[in-house]
């Protein structure tokens, strides 16, 4: 007994794990699509550009070494050598062959803002990255819901084909009555069978398609669809007309991205200040003197501070700001025709719900008065008004109608829907 209660257990998990609703589709697929994964890696370099911006502060260390021959180096005069040499001290002069192994440390003081205009690039440029995913998951939500649509479209021609399966072996059980009392002829017979066969290649191609739908949508998910028929969405409303979809938040991401470059390349005129300090072991040393009496290696050092300031940027300055300026219309421009788009599908989904609404209102009557004329048929067939193939005709047209309205309601659904995705609500 146990043993079963953990199986059922087990079962009702897997059956419950399988997605139903449309909502849960969404999700599902986007925590699915490979995608997402891009999240993690966005900010990952972010976190690398802004450390590597940042270490514009750290002191700069840099090890050199050196070995040169001159062709001349410092001497004295003759007239002082002579001197010199007169009272008994050698002057040997400053060697040919020289040496020097240097450490140079340097710290940025003020860098004109360039370390700053560094770290909000690549926050932007981070941020636009993130944003243009946001775009391609919000897409991905579109395949979903056309899919999911789709699949619901198909499970209502299915109950629909099945209902007429039913329909026809009813009348077609009566009809071979009818025959073997010899009140219907064999054709009237062949002709509801006919008829059924039909339904049931039908309901075969239904469920092929079906199929097939329900395959594309578990790759979406990533995991089975349970073997209940999808859940029918609600009917959404729409809060308002405005806009948010993530294409804005994308323009806004790389206006962001075009400002902080201009920050950069304002930056990059501005004069940099910073301390220094270098020693070195080798010869000769500072004390030229003492390095013309004695070849021997020694310490020095020096320290100070320094400004450079690259005038050759001014040259480019300003065509690099115009090129900003050039960048920024086009993403202005881009904008605007993303909400001219925008708009005209707001527009055609608006006229699109206001028709479905209307047919839906006149579905249930059609659906009524197709089933009265057929009901009506059935007995006008017992009485042996009519034959089998107005029967056939009756039968057809109020499963064309059923299927009408199903199909109507579930395109005002996917039409709402869409409505909802071009508005982002």
């Amino acid at each position: 007994m146990k043993r079963l209660l953990l199986t059922l257990l087990a079962v009702a998990t897997v059956v419950c794990a399988g997605a139903q609703s449309l909502e849960e589709c969404r999700a599902l697929a986007r925590d699915h699509y490979p995608e997402i994964a891009q999240y993690d890696l966005i900010n990952q370099t972010e976190q690398y550009n802004i450390s590597n911006a940042a270490r514009a502060w750290i002191p700069q260390v840099s090890v050199s070494a050196q070995a040169t021959y001159q062709s001349a180096t410092p001497t004295y005069p003759e007239a002082f050598s002579a001197i010199l040499t007169a009272n008994g001290i050698e002057m040997a002069g400053i060697r040919n062959d020289q040496y020097k192994v240097a450490v140079d440390v340097s710290q940025n003081i003020w860098d004109g803002g360039l370390s700053k205009a560094n770290k909000a690039i690549a926050t932007a440029e981070a941020e636009e990255q993130r944003r243009r995913v946001d775009v391609s998951l919000y897409d991905l939500q579109s395949r979903v819901d056309n899919l999911y649509f789709g699949i619901l479209l198909l499970d209502e021609r299915m109950a629909q084909t099945e209902t007429l399966i039913s329909v026809l072996d009813s009348n077609l059980a009566r009809m071979r009555a009818y025959y073997n009392n010899g009140v219907a002829m064999q054709a009237d017979v062949d002709a509801i069978e006919a008829e059924l066969l039909t339904a049931k290649q039908t309901r075969g191609q239904i469920e092929s398609s079906r199929a097939s739908y329900r395959r594309m949508l578990e790759v979406f998910i990533g995991q089975p669809l349970s073997d209940a028929t999808l859940q029918r969405p609600a009917m959404p409303t729409i809060e308002s007309r405005t806009s948010a979809r993530p294409e804005l938040m994308m323009f806004d991401a790389q206006e962001s991205r075009l400002e902080a470059q201009r920050n950069a390349i304002n930056s990059s005129v501005m004069p940099r200040f910073s301390a220094f300090a270098q020693g070195y072991y080798g010869y000769p040393g500072m004390d030229m003197f003492k390095s013309m009496m004695s070849p021997t290696w020694s310490l020095n050092a020096i320290i100070g501070v320094r400004m450079s300031w690259n005038i050759g940027a001014f040259y480019t300055k300003k065509n690099n700001l115009q090129k900003i300026d050039v960048a920024q219309r086009q993403v202005a421009v881009q904008r605007d025709v993303f909400l001219f788009n925008s708009e005209m599908q707001s527009v055609q989904y608006d006229g699109e719900i206001a028709r479905l609404r209307s047919a839906v209102e006149d579905d249930d009557r059609i659906v009524e008065l197709r089933q009265n004329v057929r009901r009506a048929a059935e007995s006008q067939l017992d009485n042996g008004v009519i034959d089998a193939t107005d029967l056939l005709r009756k039968i057809t047209d109020e499963t064309a109608a059923m299927l009408q309205r199903s199909t109507h309601e579930i395109e005002l659904l996917q039409a709402t829907y869409g409505l909802k995705t071009v508005l982002n609500q």
